[in-house]
């Protein structure tokens, strides 16, 4: 029963231990000693399952590693940042280390009993591929340049309902693949790498026509900079009373963080819009250091606003107005999208289709750039780039 009562008594990893592989660990090794087979066997068939679903059967120590190296842990966090632990804490991590790694080992060993499923033993990828107490410096070394907790191994959140789920699938979109708006995007960049270099930056409002590529322009950023612990959030509309729980949950955290915020737009008795205009600016508590607020939008003042509010009966109706524009000139930097003329419109066309390998002539790009404004009625990169698809598409299956 050691194994059991030394991961019982974990510390700065304790957090192990309500993940699903850490749970069923922590089942498994209690039965180790137990003359209660049915017990023993069921235990070792949930974790079994679970490792199972991971396609981890073989190295139940990779499957913990992910769970430990995920863990928002003290020692994480602080190694995130360049900051030192207290040597006792460390030593308490050590230890923790040490436990975690022989209930692996045993736990791998008590399968060689054929009532039991097997579980393999093979060793975890760096940093963990040796034996765990030795490695806590191998640990500090990973979680510097990869950071902690959730944003290890994912770069992409969508958060509602007071929580965060990772994105799996995130649009692989960078700058080079965006024709036409290059000013904007430059200018976008230049911000974002101020913001991860720790100068100051600004939040940045993009507005204007759909299908420009203002959504895309904040996803091709991430792309560009996850690499250098930049990690975004998107918060759908309907969720932004929940900012400054959000932004108080990544205060403390070491990465840096775009909330993202598209097609942003409110009806006048909107709660959402004073949630978004404290968090900008003007609220008792700041927004982190480490945090950002890039929001796109079809408007440019974001509320919508009918002659009836103009001339309805209120007192102070100009103040009420003012107030409903406000919020945009809280955005430090404002990127405007417009539709393109009719000769850039023709370019980007061109330049869209050498990026695809489509072979056309001059005269046919001009013709498909006509067939969409009469068809679709707007010069729209978006448009554009759909037509091309499905171009290449037909010269694919032909």
């Amino acid at each position: 029963m050691s194994v059991y009562f030394d991961l019982l008594s974990l510390s700065v990893c304790r957090g192990v231990l309500r993940r699903p592989i850490g749970q069923r660990l922590l089942a498994a090794t209690k039965t180790l000693d137990s003359d209660n087979l049915e017990a023993r066997v069921a235990a070792f068939g949930e974790l079994a399952e679970e490792l199972a679903a991971l396609h981890a059967l073989d190295s139940l120590p990779s499957a913990l590693a992910t769970e430990l190296l995920s863990e928002e842990t003290p020692f994480a966090v602080a190694a995130a940042a360049g900051k030192p632990l207290p040597e006792a804490s460390e030593a308490a991590l050590r230890r923790d280390l040490v436990a975690l790694y022989a209930a692996t080992e045993a736990v791998s060993r008590a399968t060689a009993d054929t009532t039991l499923p097997t579980i393999g033993n093979r060793p975890a990828a760096a940093p963990l591929d040796r034996p765990w107490g030795e490695q806590v410096e191998a640990l500090r070394a990973w979680h510097a340049k990869n950071g902690c907790g959730e944003f290890v191994f994912h770069t992409a959140f969508l958060w509602r309902n007071g929580g965060m789920k990772a994105v799996e699938h995130i649009d692989p979109i960078r700058l080079s693949d965006l024709k036409g708006y290059e000013q904007q995007q430059e200018t976008a960049r230049t911000n974002t790498l101020a913001f991860i270099n720790g100068f100051p930056a600004n939040n940045i409002l993009l507005y204007g026509d759909r299908g420009t590529g203002k959504s895309s322009t904040v996803k091709a950023i991430l792309n560009e900079y996850a690499d250098r612990e930049l990690r975004m959030i998107e918060v759908p509309k309907e969720f932004l009373r929940e900012l400054p729980d959000l932004t108080d949950r990544l205060a403390g955290l070491p990465m840096k963080f775009i909330i993202f915020i598209d097609d942003l737009s409110f009806s006048g008795n909107d709660d959402n819009f004073s949630a978004l205009k404290a968090v900008l600016e003007g609220g008792l508590a700041t927004r982190p250091q480490n945090v950002l607020i890039y929001a796109t939008s079809n408007r440019r003042h974001l509320v919508r606003e009918s002659f009836d509010d103009r001339n309805g009966n209120e007192v102070h109706a100009a103040d009420t107005i003012q107030e409903s524009v406000s919020l945009s000139d809280r955005f430090g930097i404002t990127l405007t999208y417009i539709h393109p003329d009719q000769r850039r419109f023709t370019d980007l066309i061109r330049q869209m289709a050498e990026d695809m390998d489509i072979p056309l002539t001059d005269q046919q790009v001009y013709d498909i750039s006509q067939k969409l404004i009469s068809s679709r009625g707007a010069r729209s990169p978006r448009f554009a780039r759909q037509y091309l698809i499905d171009l290449k598409r037909q010269l694919l299956s032909e």
